[in-house]
């Protein structure tokens, strides 16, 4: 199977996908961060392709990620700044090939991710 790299956001606050919130793709080497990606989330709170696809794949270590603060701005949440959860970023390995996908559940005050399928 060909390696590739999917992400999805969930409002957990809302119970609705998380539309509209940027997110970036880093391959972390050492002590270098090299950007490799960035997207959208679309309507389904989901890329409209692979972050990272097959034919971009590479094993290592990476990081996502994720503009939170910009999308609860936009979606109206009155707090006072800095947010309490700003940019949260996710760093994880893919150690052979396959499909790996690293979804986000968040909310204004707390977040998860685990492998998702």
């Amino acid at each position: 199977m060909p390696g590739f790299l999917t992400t999805h956001v969930l409002d957990t606050a809302t119970g609705a996908p998380a539309a509209g919130l940027r997110i970036e793709l880093f391959r972390l080497d050492g002590t270098l961060r090299e950007k490799v990606a960035e997207a959208v989330t679309n309507a389904d709170g989901r890329t409209d392709t692979p972050i990272l696809p097959e034919e971009r794949f590479a094993t290592g270590r990476y990081e996502l990620l994720f503009h939170a603060g910009d999308y609860l701005r936009t979606g109206g949440l009155e707090a006072a700044e800095p947010l309490f959860l700003d940019e949260v970023p996710i760093r994880f390995g893919m150690n052979e090939a396959g499909h790996y996908h690293v979804p986000l559940l968040l909310s204004p005050y707390g977040f998860s991710t685990y492998r998702g399928s």
